[in-house]
């Protein structure tokens, strides 16, 4: 039992964390700006980015509007496998473990939107890029941890292979023994 939650500690405060900060960023947003609403604090920035508040009945960014419903269960599912896998994980692979975390704390930041409210709210814009929010976020920032991590990981597998390949070398072959044993 001490071994779970040593394992799941570090998963819950992390994704704890993110759902936290997305539910009060998105409670500030629906507080202080009525739907649809911008608010940009210099004008000069609004080409750039500005705050919003939007609903999201889709994905992440927009994508896929009025499939919520299946998005809903996907996010049980991601939650689900991630809790289910998330021991397994050595705890040497920090890479993995905050990718996971970060993508679980996304998924259920949105999922409470979703179960709450029937959609998500979505609030940061940037240039003509979707609006999003913090959850959004941490899954897309979280799956890009997670295919460095994959690839750091792949490198150094390949150079262990690599150095285990390598012959041994023979006694008497190195040039120091081969001065020694020329005097």
């Amino acid at each position: 039992m001490k071994k779970y939650f040593s394992d799941y500690l570090f998963l819950a405060v992390l994704a704890g964390t993110i759902v936290a900060l997305d539910q009060w960023t998105k409670w500030l947003v629906r507080a202080k700006l009525e739907f649809s609403h911008t608010w940009v604090p210099w004008d000069w920035l609004a080409p750039y980015a500005r705050i919003i508040n939007w609903k999201n009945t889709g994905a992440a960014f927009g994508v896929l509007q009025e499939f919520g419903g299946a998005f809903t269960i996907l996010a049980f599912l991601v939650v689900g496998l991630i809790l289910y896998f998330y021991p397994q994980i050595p705890r040497q692979d920090w890479s993995l473990r905050i990718a996971l975390g970060m993508q679980m704390g996304g998924a259920i930041g949105n999922l409470v939107d979703r179960l709450a409210r029937g959609f998500v709210t979505d609030w940061i814009s940037v240039g003509s890029f979707p609006v999003f929010n913090v959850a959004d976020s941490c899954i897309s920032v979280g799956a890009a941890v997670l295919v460095i991590g994959m690839l750091i990981q792949e490198r150094k597998l390949k150079a262990s292979q690599t150095a285990s390949e390598q012959p041994p070398e023979e006694v008497g072959s190195s040039p120091e023994l081969a001065d020694i044993q020329n005097e």
